[in-house]
């Protein structure tokens, strides 16, 4: 198969430095450009010499590459719907980061965009491609526990903030400035919007949707965010599963403008673990666990380098097959619409702290 011509926009997201190695080593992919959202991006960008050009303008990117078939949405959640409207005119498949837009006319809208071009937009949740996930759902497929009854699971990590700043704009981030609830300083836009991935893992464990959701936010560990760091989700699914959610930033950092090992305080920067409950039994599951620790830089203390296995790759696979064969993701616009509407949810608990029902 002729490997897919591939750009990235803004390079702002935290995941956007696994894309200098992905879209580099996978042989699937030909990566062609890249365009910076601003100067610091670019000198970012800069110093890990991967050898691709990078623009300040996406105009001249296409220009210079009209052969550019798809594009990695790596910016600010804000710059989705206009960058979706800019590949969608030129007919560029796109694999966007993982919160396209939390505004729901803007969401209808993608998905009109992209259907009328024909074009693929994969939402990037990697999580449904880790080893340790796919054989949980395996099992779970299998019958191992019997049927499914409760679903813990923890999202937890520190804060990307301080090497991307946009995560802790409201209007970046959340789309809007919206106060968290009434006599709270805070506003929508903080660990919430930066930990999806439990939230669609449970509707893809369980082949059910959200029924109703309650949420509540802590104290914040980083006072002087205006997000969000700390908060808890429970509630049922369609289906009668229960489930109870930690997406917090509870992990503290070094406040250092790349990210690198050594950015984290505590020795795993990262977690996400699983524990699933049914009738016949019980399964867990740490889906970062292997790591190598040693004392080393920054600060000659405990650092980690994880050793996980590259959930990138099978991401790639499916968006490379479903660009070249006209296929729809897993993970699309409408089948990802649920999942937005559960996060809402949450921000509507802790405003009215009321459980709310989540329509599908």
């Amino acid at each position: 198969m002729k490997p897919l011509k591939i750009a990235m926009m803004s390079l702002t997201h935290g995941h956007t430095r696994k894309y200098y190695q992905t879209l580099r080593d996978n042989p699937k992919l030909d990566w062609v450009a890249s365009c910076a959202e601003d100067q610091r991006a670019k000198d970012v960008y800069d110093l890990y010499q991967t050898g691709v050009p990078c623009y300040l303008d996406p105009e001249q990117m296409f220009a210079e590459h009209p052969d550019i078939e798809a594009v990695v949405l790596a910016s600010a959640n804000s710059k989705h719907m206009e960058q979706v409207r800019f590949c969608a005119e030129r007919g560029i498949h796109i694999l966007s980061m993982k919160i396209p837009t939390f505004n729901m006319e803007e969401y209808d809208e993608m998905i009109e965009l992209c259907d009328k071009a024909g074009i693929v937009c994969q939402v990037e949740l990697e999580m449904h491609y880790n080893p340790v996930v796919l054989r949980l759902k395996k099992l779970l497929q299998e019958g191992a526990i019997g049927k499914i009854l409760a679903i813990q699971a923890t999202n937890i990590t520190l804060s990307p903030v301080w090497a991307f700043p946009w995560q802790g704009v409201p209007e970046d981030s959340f789309g809007c400035r919206v106060p968290l609830k009434d006599g709270d300083p805070r506003f929508r836009g903080g660990a919430l919007c930066d930990h999806p991935h439990i939230f669609d893992l449970i509707r893809w464990l369980t082949n059910s949707d959200f029924d109703y959701i309650y949420s509540q936010v802590a104290p914040n560990l980083r006072k002087d965010l205006q997000v969000e760091d700390m908060l808890l989700a429970n509630g049922k699914m369609k289906d009668g599963t229960a489930f109870l959610f930690d997406p917090s930033w509870s992990r503290l950092e070094e406040r250092i403008p790349v990210p690198a090992p050594g950015w984290e305080v505590f020795p795993k920067r990262m977690e996400v673990n699983l524990v699933i409950t049914g009738e016949k039994g019980v399964l867990a599951c740490d889906c970062f666990g292997p790591n190598v620790y040693h004392n080393g830089a920054p600060n000659d203390r405990y650092t980690v380098q994880y050793t996980y296995f590259d959930e990138w790759i099978g991401l790639i696979d499916e968006f490379v097959d479903c660009c070249r064969n006209g296929k729809q993701p897993k993970i699309n616009l409408r089948w990802h619409k649920q999942t937005i509407q559960a996060m809402l949810g949450c921000y509507e608990s802790v405003r009215s702290n009321q459980p709310v029902s989540i329509n599908a």
